[in-house]
C-alpha cells in the first residue's frame, strides 16, 4: 500500500505541474495577442551573414488536428525516450517542423524545451529509486560529475562546427552516427536478453531445487540463490524489492556532488549569455569560449582525483567487486568519452542522451543505471540550452509551455509503465530495446527531413559548402 501511495503521489504532482504550465500557457496567450492573431506578426527576425534576416515561423495557437497529433506523438516519444534515456529530440524536431509548421530553429527550441520538461520529471522519479543490486542510488552521480562538465564543454565546441559545417555534411553524420549506434544498441539488447534469460533459468531451477528439498534444508539454501538473483539487470528489479521502493529525496541524493553539477551549469550558462552579446570572433568572445576550460577541467579533475583514489567510486558497475579505484589512462577514456559525445551532439543538434546512453552500455553499466544518468546529465544541458533560447526569444511561450508540459507527464507515465513492465518480466534489456529503437527513428525521421531540405536547396541552386564562423 505504501508504494502505490508513492505512485499515486507522483501522478498527482504531475498533474499539478503540468495544469500550472498550462495556466501559464494560457494567461502568456492572451497577454500575447499577436501570437494568437497569426504567425507573421508574432516571431522576431534574427540577422544573418549574408545581410539577410532569418524570419521565425510561429504558428497561431489553435486547437485543431495539428496539435492534437502533435501532442500524442510528442507524448508517445517523451515517454519513451525518457525510458531510454535519449531525450526524445529526433521526434520532437520533425513534429515540430512537419506538423505543427514551425520553421527549423524554433522546432530545436522547442525541442529542447520538451526534453527538459521530460528530463525534469524523470528525474523527480528516480530521485527516489535506488540502484537494482546496491544499496546506492539509481543515478550514478560521481559518473555524471566525471563526464557532464566535458559533455557540456564538448557541446560548446560542437555548436561552432554546426556552424561551419553544411547542412548536408551534418544530414550524412548524423544518419551514419544514428544507424551505426541503433545497430550496437540492438545488439547489446540482444546479447543482454540472452543473459537473462539463462539466469532466470537458473532462479527457476533454483527455486524448484528448494520446493522440493524437505523443511529442515528450507533455512539454508535460499540463501546462497538469494545472493545470485539481483546479478543479472533484468531480475534485479524483482529480486531486490528495495530497489523499488521510494525512500527520501535528502537520504537519496549525494547533495555535494549534485551542488557541483549545479556550480558547473550556472558558470557555463553565464558564459553562454555573455557571449551572445559579444561580437564574433572578437578577442572577448575567444576569452569567454575559453573560460569554459578551466571550469570543466577543474571540476573534472577533482572527481578523477577522487575516483584515482579510492575516495569515489562508480557505483553503476552494478557489484561491489567491480568497483575498484579507476587508473589514469580509463578517467582519461571517460573524459575523451564526454568530450566526444558533447560535440557530436553539439554538431548534431541533439542531446547527449542519443551519445551517452550507448556509450554508458558498453562501459558495462546496467540499463536503468545508464537510463538515469543519461537523463540526469541531460538535465542540466537542456535546462541550460532553454534558459538562453528564453533569453534570446528563440520560441514562443505559449507553445513551449505546453508541449513541455506533454513531455512532463508523459514522462512519469512512461517511467512507471515501464518499471512495472520489467519487475514483471523481468528483462531490463526491454530497456535497450527502446533506447535502439528510439535512436533508429531519429535517424529515419531527421534523416528525411534533411535529405528534403537538402533537395530544396539543390534546386533553388543555393550554396551548400562551409560557412565561416567569423560572419555576422
Amino acid at each position: 500500500m505504501g508504494i502505490r501511495r508513492q505512485q499515486w503521489r507522483h501522478v498527482v504532482a504531475a498533474c499539478c505541474a503540468a495544469a500550472t504550465v498550462l495556466a501559464v500557457a494560457a494567461a502568456d496567450g492572451r497577454n500575447n495577442t499577436s501570437l494568437a492573431a497569426g504567425a507573421s506578426a508574432a516571431p522576431p527576425s534574427q540577422g544573418m551573414g549574408d545581410g539577410k534576416a532569418y524570419h521565425h515561423v510561429w504558428p497561431p495557437m489553435e486547437l485543431g488536428w495539428r496539435i492534437v497529433l502533435g501532442s500524442l506523438i510528442g507524448f508517445f516519444g517523451a515517454a519513451c525516450g525518457s525510458v531510454g534515456g535519449v531525450g526524445g529530440g529526433g521526434i520532437f524536431v520533425p513534429m515540430l517542423a512537419l506538423i505543427i509548421g514551425f520553421d527549423p530553429k524554433s522546432s530545436t527550441a522547442i525541442s529542447k524545451c520538451m526534453i527538459m520538461g521530460g528530463s525534469v520529471s524523470t528525474v523527480y522519479y528516480n530521485l527516489k529509486l535506488k540502484h537494482p543490486t546496491l544499496d546506492m542510488p539509481i543515478i550514478d552521480y560521481d559518473l555524471a560529475l566525471l563526464m557532464q562538465p566535458m559533455l557540456m564543454l564538448g557541446v560548446s565546441i560542437g555548436v561552432i562546427f554546426n556552424v561551419i559545417f553544411p547542412n548536408w555534411l551534418i544530414t550524412v553524420l548524423l544518419i551514419i552516427l544514428f544507424l551505426g549506434t541503433s545497430t550496437k544498441a540492438y545488439l547489446k539488447g540482444i546479447e543482454t536478453w540472452k543473459k537473462e534469460t539463462v539466469k532466470n533459468r537458473e532462479v527457476a531451477k533454483a527455486q524448484e531445487k528448494i520446493c522440493e528439498e524437505p523443511e529442515h534444508t528450507t533455512t539454508v539454501v535460499p540463501v546462497e540463490h538469494a545472493t545470485a538473483i539481483p546479478t543479472g539487470p533484468g531480475a534485479a528489479a524483482e529480486a531486490k524489492p528495495p530497489s523499488d521502493k521510494a525512500t527520501s529525496i535528502l537520504k537519496n541524493v549525494y547533495w555535494k556532488e549534485f551542488g557541483l553539477l549545479a556550480f558547473v551549469w550556472v558558470a557555463f550558462l553565464g558564459l553562454q549569455i555573455t557571449k551572445n552579446y559579444v561580437a564574433s570572433c572578437s578577442v572577448w568572445y575567444w576569452v569567454l569560449n575559453s573560460l569554459q576550460i578551466p571550469v570543466a577541467i577543474g571540476v573534472t579533475t577533482y572527481e578523477a582525483r577522487g575516483l584515482m583514489t579510492g575516495k569515489r567510486v562508480l557505483s553503476s558497475k552494478g557489484s561491489q567487486q567491480q568497483q575498484s579505484t579507476l587508473r589514469f589512462r580509463q578517467v582519461l577514456v571517460y573524459c575523451l568519452f564526454g568530450i566526444l559525445a558533447g560535440l557530436i551532439g553539439g554538431l548534431l543538434g541533439m542531446g547527449g542522451g542519443f551519445i551517452m546512453g550507448p556509450l554508458f552500455l558498453e562501459l558495462g553499466i546496467p540499463p536503468q543505471v545508464s537510463s538515469a544518468t543519461a537523463t540526469f546529465t541531460m538535465m542540466f544541458s537542456s535546462s541550460m540550452s532553454v534558459v538562453e533560447y528564453y533569453l534570446l526569444h528563440r520560441f514562443p511561450v505559449p507553445y513551449a509551455a505546453y508541449f513541455t508540459a506533454v513531455a512532463f507527464v508523459a514522462a512519469i507515465v512512461g517511467q512507471h509503465c515501464v518499471r512495472k513492465l520489467i519487475a514483471w518480466l523481468g528483462r531490463a534489456s526491454l530497456i535497450i530495446f527502446i533506447l535502439a529503437s528510439m535512436i533508429f527513428v531519429s535517424a529515419l525521421t531527421l534523416g528525411g527531413v534533411g535529405i528534403s531540405n537538402i533537395v530544396q536547396k539543390m534546386e533553388r541552386h543555393q550554396y551548400m559548402g562551409f560557412e565561416s564562423l567569423c560572419k555576422v
